[in-house]
């Protein structure tokens, strides 16, 4: 299927199970239940928050990629839009559907008024560094990401 073929949508809670499938294919596993949770929590702030699907010319239920975007008021550099998550199945990979996923979340945060839109790629995603470019997504900068648990352990 090429990405001329698919249909970009909101995603809706239905989608769960296939939203849970293609974070695996990003390398964050989770189940179904989980995604169907953070999806709901998702959907209730649309003013913040998208998620678009690219589902099949036949909307079957079967989803061939999804992008996350959100709008935040950051402290230090104002108002802004990240995608937060992107994927392409990896059947559909290659077709032209990244860069509609991209399209659309762009959309959205144009209508919002974002200047721009900012997205992070783990330094491992050589395809995604060659993808961003193509789209017109600048390099802005390098950076390293600390994680501190806040378990009882952690604290």
């Amino acid at each position: 299927m090429t990405g001329a073929a698919a249909r970009i949508r909101p995603l809706r809670r239905d989608d769960a199970a296939e939203a849970a499938r293609l974070c695996g294919q990003l390398g964050y596993p989770v189940d179904a239940a989980t995604m169907a949770t953070r999806l709901a929590a998702v959907l209730e702030r649309p003013a913040t928050h998208a998620v678009f699907a690219a589902a099949g010319a036949t909307d079957d239920g079967h989803l061939l990629g999804m992008v996350a975007i959100e709008w935040r008021l950051m402290i230090e550099a104002g108002e802004q839009a990240e995608i937060v998550a992107m994927v392409v199945d990896a059947v559909a990979r290659r077709t032209g559907l990244g860069r509609h996923l991209i399209d659309a979340a762009c959309a959205w945060a144009r209508q919002r008024g974002a200047a721009s839109v900012c997205v992070r790629s783990n330094m491992l995603r050589a395809e995604a560094h060659a993808f961003y470019p193509s789209l017109g997504f600048a390099h802005g900068k390098t950076q390293h990401v600390y994680v501190k648990p806040l378990s009882a352990a952690g604290m």
